[in-house]
């Protein structure tokens, strides 16, 4: 009987959490497709720069470790 007990119980905590993340959901600002396209426009940016950056970094250092070991 106890185990019955445990298993409503769990299905009350389960449908209380459903209902709750329902209700936040209700809250969240949703960007608009316009705000969307900008943020995604700034995220490839700076993957591009970092791109380049962490590139040209690898360059140097590859540079610098063949002219140690000359």
């Amino acid at each position: 009987m106890e185990k019955l007990t445990d298993s409503f119980a769990s299905v009350g905590r389960l449908t209380d959490f459903v209902r709750e993340a329902w209700q936040e959901l209700k809250r969240v600002h949703w960007p608009t497709r316009r705000e969307t396209y900008a943020a995604t426009g700034v995220v490839v940016l700076v993957v591009i720069f970092f791109a380049i950056y962490l590139g040209l970094v690898d360059i140097l250092l590859s540079y610098m470790r063949q002219w140690l070991i000359r």
